[in-house]
């Protein structure tokens, strides 16, 4: 029996053979990829935690430990062994979720991260919505009236958001909104009347006082995270509507927009239609990247506002010389930034068939 059909095209058999091995390959590359990326993020923060200039063992030990003391702590942590070797075990430890003990807490730092990082995946993500709400009408409404004032709006949002210190805009908002207002919370995550009240499940205080279906805790967390929220939606809303307007500035000036207004079709349909279905394939990895930069780029609004997140557990692990801290929060974001890319990179290839 032939393999085509009397037009030369292949059979449907071999088709699915060939889609399946283009697939196979494919999530080989992704696989390897995502591989050598952790791999390279272990190496770099094994580098980091040689290189600075605190002596771990001392930290250990204390000051007033005397040489025998010293030795012995230098050899049961394994410094004496190859920098290869020393490695090997390092990469082992972090693949079984352990990241040595924290000096500041005396816990693992693996369960002290599993406390913090709820509230700095919460306050991300709330920014993230508040960034995705405003920047992606307001960047697509921008490039639909070019030139216009919305555009022009649009240009000076995206400026300030990139050149104003986060650190100033966090103090007058709590100055305004919380000192002379009374419009929020203050600092924290909940008011003392309302804390330890909700049972915790999820870490969320938001989710924690839904599902306990506590309103009273619900509002008071609310008013506390919104402000910081606010805040970093404002930088996540300067980032994606800029890259928005740019997305759709290039898709409104293709052929097809020219040929679908021809066409009668009404602005509303060519605009939201066509030239933002287009834009949704790119734009899926940009918020993506922009809740990753959230997660790592929220310390300075933790420090401001009190908040007990990643960020601020990593700075004081570091204030404090407690690296063990600091290299597992920087692994534990540097590996939300990889599946973030991961899960862009999959949901990129279920929308566009192109990739397959």
């Amino acid at each position: 029996m032939a393999l085509t059909d009397p037009t030369g095209a292949a059979t449907q058999p071999s088709r699915r053979r060939a889609l399946t091995r283009r697939r196979a390959r494919s999530v080989a590359g992704t696989v390897l990829s995502l591989a050598l990326t952790l791999l390279g993020l272990l190496l770099v923060t094994f580098v980091i935690g040689r290189v600075m200039p605190i002596d771990p063992v001392l930290k250990v030990v204390g000051d007033r430990a005397t040489q025998a003391q010293y030795d012995a702590a230098y050899i049961a942590m394994g410094l004496d062994q190859p920098l290869i070797v020393q490695f090997l075990s390092y990469v082992g430890d972090v693949l079984r979720g352990d990241f040595g003990r924290s000096i500041s807490t005396g816990q693992p730092v693996a369960q002290d991260i599993a406390r913090v990082f709820p509230a700095t995946f919460e306050l991300a993500a709330l920014g993230t919505f508040i960034g995705v709400a405003i920047g992606v009408p307001l960047g697509v409404i921008a490039a639909a009236r070019r030139g216009g004032i919305i555009d022009q709006i649009a240009r000076v949002v995206a400026l300030v958001g990139y050149s104003m210190p986060i650190f100033w805009l966090g103090l007058m908002g709590l100055l305004v909104f919380y000192g002379m207002l009374g419009w929020v919370g203050g600092p924290g995550r909940q008011g003392i009347l309302y804390d330890g009240m909700v049972p915790n499940v999820t870490g969320m205080i938001l989710v924690d006082s839904l599902l306990a279906r506590d309103w009273a805790a619900f509002r008071d967390a609310f008013s506390h995270i919104i402000l910081p929220a606010s805040l970093l939606g404002y930088y996540s809303l300067a980032y994606i509507s800029r890259m928005t307007r740019s997305f759709m500035l290039e898709q409104l000036s293709a052929e097809y927009i020219t040929t679908a207004r021809v066409k009668g079709l009404s602005e509303r349909a060519v605009i939201w239609g066509h030239a933002f279905r287009n834009i949704a394939i790119p734009l899926v990895t940009v918020i993506a990247l922009s809740f990753g930069s959230l997660l790592e780029g929220s310390v300075l609004t933790e420090i401001i506002f009190s908040w007990p997140g990643l960020g601020s557990y990593i700075t004081r692990g570091l204030l404090s010389g407690d690296m063990n801290a600091v290299l597992g929060g920087t692994v534990v974001v540097g590996v939300c930034f990889v599946l973030l890319n991961l899960f862009s990179d999959i949901l990129y290839r279920f929308l566009d068939p192109r990739s397959t």
